[in-house]
């Protein structure tokens, strides 16, 4: 695909959600009646147990349009954001109490043929005072052969700086260990940054640092980003998302390889606990994969 093809396919993309309505399931109520207060006690909220789309709205002035975006949990955060919405770029942390395991599916294709595969395997927890611990397990095929065993683990822990809405764009912290067999070991640092531009339009950018602790000495530096747009509430969303990223080694630092993608994303929930993720990345130059597509299916315990 030419660049004046991909430009003119991502115009059309957002004309389109420019264009669409929000598809409402649930009409609020007066915010007399729709306010809630938080729990009195913390032993109130551990003993009746809800998944983040039965957890009732915090108290908030005014209503909202969306149920997906009512303030749930002690950090008073949208219920969107919950659920990982973008593949590339993460936002927040994950309300008290949340647990959620996700398989990712994540085949690259280069140029000439050749193709590469990573499976992700992710259990993430909500822990108190807007803290977030992940887990991972990781593998890797290269070409139609070899085997998919597992090669990779990671452990991430995150830390937003305030409840939602306090700091403009909700600035999280992020530090990731990832361990690789017989290579090695990597840390990575983000800054994660997100929003609503308005009612049914969600937002995130990243900034990465990963580095190389021993043989090469490879860091990457990364910016990530996504938007998207709520086409029925609680069902599914369209978007795009992009990423820049800047890669050397010790032995070429401050010689970059570059490699800049870009591609449409789409959420569907099929059911409340239940996400599901598509996201087809397009180069945009010619150090970039032909393709790297990234499928995500995530339930929420």
């Amino acid at each position: 695909m030419s660049a004046a093809a991909r430009r003119a396919w991502f115009s059309l993309l957002f004309a389109v959600l420019l264009a669409t309505p929000v598809l409402a399931d649930n009409v609020p109520p007066p915010a007399s009646q729709a306010r809630q207060s938080r729990p009195d006690s913390l032993e109130e909220s551990e003993t009746s147990h809800k998944t983040v789309w039965e957890m009732p709205p915090v108290t908030v002035e005014g209503t909202r349009k969306l149920r997906e975006e009512d303030r749930v949990g002690a950090n008073q955060q949208p219920r969107w954001t919950a659920h990982r919405r973008f593949t590339t770029t993460r936002v927040y942390v994950l309300p008290e109490g949340f647990v959620e395991f996700s398989y990712w599916l994540v085949p690259t294709f280069h140029e000439g043929g050749d193709q590469e595969l990573e499976t992700l395997y992710e259990i993430e927890f909500g822990l108190p005072h807007r803290f977030q611990l992940d887990l991972y397990a990781v593998s890797h095929k290269n070409g139609k052969e070899g085997t998919l065993s597992l090669d990779e683990q990671k452990v991430e822990v995150r830390y937003a700086l305030a409840d939602w809405g306090r700091i403009p764009a909700n600035p999280t912290l992020y530090l990731e260990w990832i361990g690789v067999s017989d290579a090695p070991d990597h840390i990575e640092g983000k800054l994660l940054l997100g929003g609503e531009v308005t009612s049914g339009w969600h937002w995130g950018v990243n900034g990465v640092y990963e580095h190389e602790m021993g043989g090469e000495q490879t860091t990457s530096r990364e910016v990530s980003a996504g938007i998207s747009r709520t086409i029925r509430d609680g069902v599914w969303s369209l978007g795009a998302e992009g990423q820049a990223e800047f890669e050397d080694t010790k032995a070429t630092r401050g010689d970059y390889e570059k490699v800049y993608q870009l591609g449409p994303s789409l959420q569907l929930k099929p059911l409340p606990r239940m996400h599901i993720d598509l996201v087809p990345l397009f180069p945009l130059n010619d150090e970039a994969p032909k393709a790297e597509v990234t499928a995500i299916v995530a339930w929420e315990f």
